[in-house]
């Protein structure tokens, strides 16, 4: 009987799924929900609530190899993966994979920029929503940008909306929210405000 050669064992690296993901995306965008890949399992690469990409436990510096990371991202449930047409590995994502770092009035919309270079408006298919801590009470606003991937408005652009901020009735109640892309986004309840 022939003996089967033993099958390489590759272990995934940060390098081997950059060439992957840079060989995958030379003809444009990543066509990442149409990739069917084995799961390969994790890497020890982690997005801290700040935005902050980490691969063994060190920050990666690098913008454009970010960027890159975050265009092969994908959410599958409760779980996080970056994918290309030969591999799937799993990642830790401590809040959201994307953070909101600027937000620009365009005429009665809103629209964010990331931490990666994602542009976004507002609206039915990038909506806003806000989690309060239930101890505490601290708002935790997030926009969707893609394919169920979500971006935590940094502090900053949370007080900007804010400012864009009007009352509204919605769902039966009075609310604090904002208008962009024809759609009111809830913020807070009107009757939890402190009076003027």
């Amino acid at each position: 009987m022939a003996k089967m050669p033993a099958q390489k064992i590759v272990t995934p690296n940060a390098e081997g799924l950059a060439a992957s993901a840079r060989a995958a995306t030379k003809e444009g965008g990543a066509p990442v929900h149409l990739w069917n890949p084995p799961f390969c399992g994790d890497i020890d690469m982690r997005i801290a609530r700040d935005g902050t990409w980490f691969y063994e436990g060190t920050p990666i510096g690098r913008a454009p190899l970010v960027k890159l990371f975050s265009s092969i991202l994908r959410k599958e449930d409760d779980r996080y993966f970056l994918v290309t047409p030969v591999e799937k590995v799993g990642i830790v994502v401590e809040d959201a994979p994307f953070v909101a770092v600027d937000i620009e009035p365009i005429g009665e919309d809103l629209q964010f920029t990331t931490q990666v270079g994602d542009v976004v408006t507002a609206g039915p298919d990038h909506p806003i929503r806000v989690e309060r801590d239930p101890k505490t009470g601290e708002p935790s606003p997030y926009v969707l940008i893609r394919n169920n991937l979500e971006a935590l408005i940094d502090r900053k652009s949370f007080y900007r909306l804010v400012d864009q901020g009007s009352h509204s009735d919605h769902g039966g109640d009075r609310w604090f929210g904002v208008h962009s892309g024809g759609v009111f986004f809830p913020i807070i309840p009107s009757a939890d405000l402190p009076e003027d």
